[in-house]
Order: C-alpha cells, then structure tokens, then sequence
C-alpha cells in the first residue's frame, strides 16, 4: 500500500535539515576566506564546491527522515530516528568547531564521530526501509571525504 506524502510534514523535515546546515555556517565565520588560507591536501575541491554540495544532502537527509517518519511506529524507528537527530546535531557542531574555533585536531574526532553517526543512522535507514538508507549513502560518502580533508588540513596547517 502506498501512503499519501504527507508534504507539509516532509517539508518541515526538509526545512529544519536545511536550517541546521545554514545555522552550522553562520556560527562558522567566514568559511570561505579561512578555506581558501588553507594548505590543502590533494582531491581538495574548489570552496564553491561546498555551497553546491551541502544542500543537495541535507535535502536528501531530510527526504530520508520524513520516510522514516512515515513508516510503522517501533523501538527500531524509535532509534533510527534518535540516531538521526543525534548525528544532524553532531553536523551543527563540526564546521563551528574547525572553522570558528580553528581546533583542527579536536575536529578529526568530531567529525570522526559523525562518520560513526552517520553510518549507524544509514544503516538502521536501510533496516527500516532501504531507500531511506540509499538517500543517505551521499552524505556518508561525503563525510568520509571530509574527514579525509579534516584530517590532511589539521596535518598540514
């Protein structure tokens, strides 16, 4: 059985994923000017790149939760969904620690446990409706890779 889109509530979930991105870049200070200072590592992407980027997946994190959401009300969804929010507040917190505080190292470990975060909320995604899971394989990739440039900025500079 299909179930009708709720679109005011996808919209919500969407919007407050968006929100937390924004949020997360205002707290930051000027992202761009203190990327650009940066020696990079190779497979650095332009910083426009970001700006690009980092919508695409909150939209499709927030298209994720709101699926989850929809499905049948258990102690796995109960998870999934603390695991989702868990990790969104983690997201918040990442770009704030390493580009407003400039704390490069203790942004490995942050991000490092996004990394975690992510995965384990990709993973109950897919348990509790696969294209759930596959909507958020982007970002997990995406956060690896950042992860990879935390790391090699934090080396570097």
């Amino acid at each position: 059985m299909i179930k009708k889109i709720n679109w005011f509530q996808l919209l919500v979930i969407v919007l407050i994923a968006e929100l937390v991105g924004v949020l997360g870049s205002l707290f930051s200070g000027n992202t761009g000017q203190i990327y650009t200072s940066f020696v990079k590592p190779p497979l650095s992407p332009p910083g426009w790149l970001f700006g690009v980027i980092w919508p695409i997946l909150y939209l499709l994190m927030g298209i994720a939760a709101y699926i989850i959401y929809q499905s049948p009300e258990t102690l796995d969804r109960k998870k999934a969904i603390t695991l989702y929010w868990v990790q969104l507040l983690v997201n918040f917190l990442w770009p704030i620690v390493f580009f407003r505080f400039e704390w490069y190292w203790i942004s490995v470990v942050v991000i490092l446990l996004l990394d975690i975060l992510v995965l384990m909320t990709t993973i109950w995604f897919c348990k509790i409706k696969k294209v759930a899971g596959y909507l958020m394989m982007p970002y997990l990739l995406w956060v690896l890779f950042a992860t990879y440039l935390n790391i090699a900025i934090a080396v570097l500079n």
